[in-house]
C-alpha cells in the first residue's frame, strides 16, 4: 500500500501502518458528515471552501475522492491483499485484479480509523440513497438545500425542483414544483400543483415538534429498537436519541436538523396532505393548508 497517497496513514520504521492524527480528523469528518445526509459532492466542495489539506498538501478534492475513501475497507482496519497485481516483473506494471489472481481478505491488519459499525452504516446508506434515486429517476441528491431531492409528488412519484419566482414587488420567492409537470417545454404533465418553500419549512417544524411533545415514548421506542437493528438504523436511533434529548420545541425552520433527520415529503395535492418521513422510520401526515 501507498501510504503517501492515502489519507489518514504513514509508516513507521519497520513498515507497518500507522495512524496520521492530523489527517485521520479529516477522514472521520467525512464519514460523519456522509451519515450526516451531506452528499460527495458537497462535502467536495465544502473541504474545498475551507482549503483543507488533502493527502498530497493540496487543498483541491475530488468527488471520486470521497467515495473512495467512503468505501475502503482499510479505514476500518482490514485489508484486501492482491486488489492489483504484476503483469510485467521488468516494468512493474500493475493492473486492477478482476479474478486472475485470488484476492485474500484480512481483518484487523492495522489500526482502524473509522470503528466497523460506522463504516458498515455508510455502507448502507449509500445504498439506501442509491434506490432511493432510482426509485424516483434522480441522479443524485440535492444536499445543498434541506429539501433537495426530498420533496416526492404523491400523484406521479417524481421529485419536486426548487424554482425562484420575482413577484410584482420586486421581491423573490421560493418555491416547489414536480419535475414533471412542465418536462416537455409548453406541454403540461403532472397536475400537481406548486408549494412555496415555507409551507414545506412549517411542515418539517410541527414534524419535529411532534417528536417532543411525545419525547418519553419516541425516546423508549428508539431505545428497545436498537438491539434488533442494523448498523445504519443503530446510527440513526443513536443520532435521534442525542437530538431529542438536547432540543426543545422548534419556532424557527432550523435547515442543518432538516437536513440530518429528513427522509422525503410526498405531497397529495387532492387530498390537501402532506405525508413526512424521518430518516428513524416514523411517518407522519400533516395538512397543507396553503
Amino acid at each position: 500500500m501507498n501510504e503517501k497517497k492515502f489519507l489518514g496513514y504513514d509508516k513507521d520504521s519497520e513498515g507497518n501502518l500507522i495512524i496520521n492524527e492530523t489527517q485521520a480528523v479529516i477522514v472521520r469528518r467525512i464519514y460523519k458528515d456522509f451519515l450526516d445526509e451531506k452528499g460527495t459532492a458537497h462535502i467536495t466542495r465544502e473541504l474545498e471552501q475551507e482549503k483543507v489539506k488533502n493527502w498530497n498538501g493540496t487543498t483541491k478534492w475530488y468527488e471520486s475522492t470521497i467515495k473512495s475513501i467512503l468505501q475502503n475497507e482499510k479505514y476500518k482496519g482490514d485489508a484486501i491483499l492482491q486488489k492489483t497485481y504484476t503483469v510485467d516483473f521488468l516494468t512493474k506494471e500493475r493492473v486492477k485484479n478482476t479474478g486472475k489472481v485470488p484476492k485474500y481478505y484480512v481483518e484487523e491488519s492495522h489500526p482502524a480509523i473509522i470503528a466497523p459499525e460506522t463504516w458498515q452504516a455508510v455502507q448502507l446508506e449509500m445504498e439506501r440513497r442509491k434506490k432511493f434515486c432510482m426509485e424516483h429517476g434522480i441522479k443524485n441528491l440535492d444536499t445543498r438545500i434541506p429539501f433537495g431531492g426530498k420533496v416526492i409528488c404523491g400523484i406521479c412519484g417524481s421529485v419536486y425542483s426548487r424554482k425562484t419566482w420575482m413577484q410584482p414587488d420586486g421581491t423573490k420567492r421560493k418555491v416547489w414544483m414536480c419535475s414533471n409537470r412542465y418536462k416537455e417545454k409548453g406541454v403540461k404533465g403532472c397536475e400537481s400543483k406548486h408549494v412555496n418553500e415555507e409551507v414545506l419549512q412549517k411542515a418539517f417544524v410541527a414534524a419535529f415538534n411532534e417528536l417532543v411533545t411525545n419525547k418519553q415514548y419516541f425516546l423508549e421506542k428508539w431505545k428497545g429498537e436498537l438491539e434488533d437493528s442494523n448498523a445504519l438504523k443503530q446510527y440513526r436511533l443513536n443520532e435521534f436519541i442525542g437530538i431529542l434529548e438536547q432540543e426543545e420545541k422548534q419556532e424557527q425552520f432550523n435547515e442543518s436538523l432538516c437536513l440530518r433527520i429528513l427522509e422525503q415529503i410526498e405531497l397529495f395535492d387532492n387530498k390537501g396532505t402532506m405525508h413526512i418521513t424521518l430518516l428513524d422510520g416514523m411517518s407522519m401526515k400533516c395538512e397543507n393548508n396553503n
